[in-house]
């Protein structure tokens, strides 16, 4: 991996490309994020580069957090994550890495963590059908048989049941960079991303590319 960047989701929109066609778009401010640390084989083990996004201010930013940041030299940060770059060697402390990382074209992977939808039947959670909706039937929206009789005698892991739905991450693959606003640092990217507003995105060039 060689580019890697961390975004706030701003929203959805629309945009024209120069044929006229209509391009659903989301928009993401990234960066800039600033590196906190980097990390080499000798001192820890395996190389990357740490970096830190959004500011954070004093009164919320504890001890051990403020001897890191004032190490480094650089403001204190809300969010600090790494990335194993290949060329990790290549970044110094204080470096800024800007929306200007990726242009208009790149294929890349964005994660973050799903909208939560609390507790959810399975109807909703997994797209199970329901049964009829007469006024008798006395089965509605009920999951129905879980497990067989005797053989096996018991349900099987990994069974599609209610519980808590959304709040995981994830991870959308080959996205399309559409447009990017280096002065505002600002990436706009062909369809939806995961996660609400305000959320933090994580962009990374994609391991699947398609030809």
């Amino acid at each position: 991996m060689k580019k890697a960047i961390l975004a706030t989701k701003v929203g959805m929109t629309q945009i024209f490309n120069e044929t006229g066609a209509l391009i659903p778009v989301t928009v993401l401010q990234a960066g800039p994020c600033v590196v906190t640390q980097v990390k080499t084989v000798a001192n820890d083990g395996y190389d990357a580069v740490q970096v830190g996004f959004v500011d954070k201010r004093e009164k919320l930013v504890n001890k051990p957090q403020k001897g890191h940041f004032d190490k480094a030299g650089v403001s204190y940060k809300r969010y600090l994550r790494e990335f194993k770059f290949d060329n990790a060697a290549e970044y110094e402390v204080k470096q800024e890495i800007k929306a200007d990382i990726f242009k208009e074209g790149d294929k890349i992977d964005a994660s973050a963590i799903s909208k939560g939808k609390g507790f959810q039947g399975a109807i909703k959670r997994y797209g199970q059908h329901r049964g009829p909706m007469a006024h008798g039937s006395k089965f509605h929206r009920h999951q129905g048989s879980n497990g067989s009789a005797t053989t096996p005698g018991r349900v099987f892991k990994g069974k599609g049941m209610p519980g808590h739905m959304g709040c995981k991450k994830v991870t959308i693959q080959n996205l399309e960079v559409v447009k990017v606003d280096v002065e505002n640092n600002v990436i706009l990217v062909k369809g939806a991303v995961p996660g609400p507003k305000k959320c933090l995105v994580t962009l990374k060039e994609t391991v699947k590319a398609t030809v």
